[in-house]
């Protein structure tokens, strides 16, 4: 027997068997599992058992940590043994750098926010948030590669405008950069709406269809659809994501109702025809117009907001987002950020909102430099800014700044400073969404990145200020004062 297979074994034993799983799939580091009842989980053993790194139970969702490369095969493993072919592989790494012994920080801030979200119990907006992002995480990957292809093809669209690069040689380059880019873009609906189909519980490849029928393929300008509310014709890709998950979710449910009674001998045939004519006919003459609607005003506010409110709107969003981050409710923002990146090449809100990693950061250096007499504080800072710098922020949320208290108020405070910056340049925008901190410099839009970069500076600066004179406990201060097992304040 395999120790995967051997780890597989053992896992279902502690979970409750392989009857108690509605899913089994995996991020670069962790099995994810979502579970039909705790209470039959044994959550001792399973931190008892060798090559099990970590537990962070998550909603209706167990995620262990195994390591880079052994996630892939136990969660296959898994699934072969439960005899259900449904793993997928999300491509995101909570666990950076991990290696076969976890380092003292990726421990303190698996345990904080182990602690903090079992003190919190599960609301049904967190649910949702929940859901959002379960639609979205496996596209990132998507996003970063043709966001960075498609900014060098602007790069390069800008040089040949300026005259630096002739038009002959390199238009040929730039137009394959951006067929490239459109692989993804000009399709997005259908991409997310198999997607949605997958979380929601409705049928993949109808749930494709349902997103595509947003294109309104076919439709002629001679002889366009009218929007029922006004109209005026409707417009190809009217209603965007927000249209594409709403229309999926309406899709699942038709899809349950009609096989409640649809025979067996007949569900093949009946289901998927009537609930695409259902849910096409509903898309089309409601759900394209409100959703429209819904997503025009949502654009064009966060951008009045932007653009009218300047250095003060920066503020105050890149402030309080990362007490969204804590209580993982800043989900909710990505289908804003991909509307806007459909309606105007670039979201302007991500730049800003990306400042309140970088606050954390400067507060980060400001607790090295004031508390340097305590080494076990100073090494989890060192194993925690790296990745805080490329914009991953969860291990100096849980494992520093949040533990400590006050240390999180400032680095708010930092990436509402960095905000201000960023909000009072202005235009300042991201062609995809997925990294923030430097590893988002690439992906600035129209040649912005200095804009940005000054913004980064700003929240380590200001984090760093506001940390060292306001945000650094006097018990912070003193050799090894800081306990794996620091309660979460503040």
């Amino acid at each position: 027997m395999s120790k995967e297979e051997h780890l597989a074994k053992n896992i279902f034993e502690h979970i409750g068997g392989k009857q108690n799983t509605n899913k089994i799939y995996n991020c670069m580091t962790r099995i994810r599992i979502d579970i039909k009842d705790f209470q039959a989980v044994n959550l001792s053993a399973l931190e008892e058992e060798e090559g099990i790194l970590g537990i962070v139970k998550d909603d209706n969702t167990l995620q262990i940590v195994v390591g880079p490369g052994i996630s892939q095969k136990v969660a296959d493993k898994m699934n072969e043994l439960s005899g259900i072919s449904h793993t997928e592989r999300v491509d995101e790494n909570l666990d950076p750098h991990l290696t076969s012994n976890r380092s003292r920080a990726e421990e303190i801030a698996n345990q904080n926010k182990k602690t903090y979200k079992e003190n919190n119990k599960p609301s049904y907006f967190k649910s949702f948030t929940s859901t959002i992002a379960s639609v979205f995480v496996p596209l990132i990957p998507a996003f970063v590669g043709a966001g960075i292809i498609g900014g060098i093809a602007s790069v390069f669209q800008n040089l040949i405008t300026a005259g630096n690069l002739d038009a002959a040689t390199w238009g040929s380059a730039v137009t394959i950069l951006n067929i490239i880019k459109n692989g993804l873009f000009a399709y997005l609906n259908i991409y997310v709406g198999i997607n949605a189909a997958k979380v929601f519980g409705a049928t993949e490849g109808l749930g494709g269809i349902v997103a595509g029928i947003i294109y309104l393929t076919g439709m002629t300008p001679e002889n366009p659809l009218k929007n029922i509310f006004t109209g005026q014709p409707l417009a190809p890709g009217q209603g965007g994501i927000i249209g594409v998950l709403l229309a999926v979710f309406l899709l699942s449910i038709v899809e349950k109702q009609l096989r409640k009674f649809v025979p067996n001998s007949l569900d093949i045939i009946v289901t998927p025809t009537l609930s695409l004519l259902t849910v096409g006919l509903m898309t089309i003459f409601l759900i394209m117009p409100i959703a429209g609607w819904v997503s025009a005003g949502l654009v064009g506010v966060v951008n009045w907001v932007l653009n009218v409110g300047g250095a003060f709107s920066g503020f105050i969003l890149g402030a309080f987002f990362l007490p969204l981050v804590m209580f993982g409710l800043h989900q909710i923002l990505t289908p804003i950020h991909i509307e806007m990146i459909n309606a105007t090449g670039a979201t302007q809100l991500l730049p800003v909102l990306a400042m309140a990693g970088a606050g954390q950061v400067g507060a980060a250096l400001a607790l090295w430099l004031k508390c340097r007499r305590n080494g076990q504080l100073v090494n989890i800072i060192k194993g925690s800014l790296p990745v805080g710098i490329l914009g991953i922020g969860e291990p100096l949320i849980y494992a520093v700044t949040l533990p400590l208290g006050r240390p999180f108020i400032t680095a708010c405070i930092g990436g509402g400073i960095g905000g201000a910056v960023v909000g009072g340049i202005g235009s300042v925008g991201a062609t995809a969404i997925g990294p923030s901190g430097v590893a988002l410099i690439p992906l600035i839009a129209d040649g912005k990145w200095m804009a940005y970069v000054l913004g980064l500076l700003a929240a380590y600066a200001g984090g760093f200020a506001a940390t060292y004179f306001f945000g650094v406990p006097k018990e912070a201060q003193h050799a090894d004062s800081f306990s794996k097992n620091a309660k979460i304040t503040g």
